[in-house]
């Protein structure tokens, strides 16, 4: 059992088929585990394809669409990484909007690998203190982020983390940062 309690607190995992599995399961069951209802928001109904690096996963089932979806119904967002989830997560509207609602609402967000690639689309990283898979050091430099090679870095209530063997540190500020609640500093 975690040693941070979310107890009743619903957390959004928005993801779309090529998400990298461990990335989406992992942090889930940690969620799970410290009494959290994680629910898995997509940009189509039905289910999405994971990905165990580049074999096909296992499909899991999506709770809302991201246009049904409201920030304001979770206690915080989840973006798993995977190059082709993150890349089609990155150019979709809808998943821009839902995003960039978590930093105006003050929400904690927590992104791993590729994820902060939505990120950058959605305008929310300018300023802000993150790490990634490394390959996207310079976009996420270039959209005005402070980037550094850590296996986790937290910036008020924006988690981030490089790549799945960070996961156990990332689970651990993700679950820190939703039981804190609201951050004044997380802002779009």
């Amino acid at each position: 059992m975690s040693e941070h309690s979310i107890a009743g607190k619903k957390v959004a995992f928005l993801v779309t088929d090529g998400v990298e599995q461990i990335e989406l399961t992992d942090p889930w069951q940690a969620v799970k585990d410290a009494g959290g209802q994680p629910a898995l928001i997509a940009p189509s109904k039905g289910r999405i394809q994971g990905f165990k690096d580049t074999d096909k996963g296992d499909t899991f089932a999506v709770d809302l669409t991201v246009a049904e979806a409201d920030a304001s119904d979770f206690a915080a967002l989840v973006l798993p990484g995977g190059v082709v989830n993150a890349d089609h997560l990155r150019v979709d509207k809808d998943a821009q909007t839902f995003t960039r609602a978590f930093f105006e609402q003050h929400k904690p967000v927590a992104s791993i690998c590729h994820g902060p690639w939505l990120l950058i689309e959605a305008g929310v990283v300018r300023g802000r203190n993150v790490t990634s898979y490394h390959t996207l050091q310079t976009d996420l430099r270039n959209a005005g982020a402070h980037w550094s090679d850590e296996e986790v870095v937290v910036d008020q209530g924006l988690v981030t983390s490089r790549h799945p063997g960070d996961l156990p540190a990332f689970n651990s500020k993700l679950l820190e940062e939703i039981s804190e609640g609201r951050h004044a500093g997380q802002t779009a």
